[in-house]
């Protein structure tokens, strides 16, 4: 009789457009583990702020208002849910407002500190085991983390994802997208608090000349060889 896999923490970082969330909820479903998206967390509580009127471009106003926002992150990958105060947000975070607005509020220490500690809590409740996706979580949320994973693509197939364009369509969009996304690496890189980083332990897939299928595949196989060797 087979004995069941051992629960195992994996995490999973890089920048955006490297198809971080669709390759960490499709992996945890085929592998039957808990799921957190924490990049919703800090759109989640990017948008609050937005909401209440706090100028995110004042840290101290932010920093003041931290902990006010109740967050709830669902971690079924089948179908995550995240509300703020009790109000269902999986749709307001999304918005462009929030996607300019987001590096500036992540990137003040104490909202970064209030969702660390949130993020700690939730994985640590993971009894079968969990996938968490972010940018810091290798480095600074879970540095014991059974296995880190960093995916990375070329900028040009980080745009093209991120924008859903095809080739052979007007580039003006997709230029802009590129340069959003340097911008977002940038800022997220070079502030103080936990800076987008790979860690020294963590495998580096590039995902730039692969399919969705192919990366779900890669990680699958990852944390399957690190489940038999535990």
């Amino acid at each position: 009789m087979e004995t069941a896999p051992a629960p195992i923490v994996v995490a999973i970082d890089g920048p955006s457009g490297t198809g971080k969330s669709s390759t960490s909820k499709a992996v945890a479903v085929k592998l039957g583990l808990s799921y957190l998206d924490t990049g919703a967390q800090y759109r989640a509580i990017t948008w609050w702020m937005l909401t209440n009127g706090i100028d995110v471009h004042d840290a101290a106003a932010v920093a003041a208002a931290a902990g006010k926002p109740a967050i709830v992150s669902g971690t079924d990958p089948a179908a995550p849910t995240i509300t703020v105060d009790g109000v269902d947000a999986s749709g307001p975070i999304r918005t462009q407002e929030v996607t300019d607005a987001v590096s500036a509020v992540s990137a003040v220490p104490r909202v970064r500190a209030r969702i660390t500690e949130l993020q700690r809590s939730i994985a640590a409740d993971a009894t079968r085991g969990m996938v968490v996706e972010g940018r810091d979580i290798g480095t600074t949320v879970l540095p014991d983390a059974d296995l880190k994973i960093f995916l990375t693509a070329s900028p040009e197939a980080r745009a093209a994802r991120r924008n859903g364009e095809l080739a052979g369509k007007d580039t003006t969009g997709l230029t802009a997208t590129r340069a959003a996304l340097l911008k977002r690496d940038q800022a997220d890189s070079s502030r103080k608090t936990s800076p987008l980083a790979k860690a020294d332990d963590a495998v580096e897939v590039d995902t730039t000349d692969l399919t969705l299928e192919q990366v779900i595949e890669c990680v699958v196989t990852l944390i399957e060889e690190k489940q038999r060797s535990k």
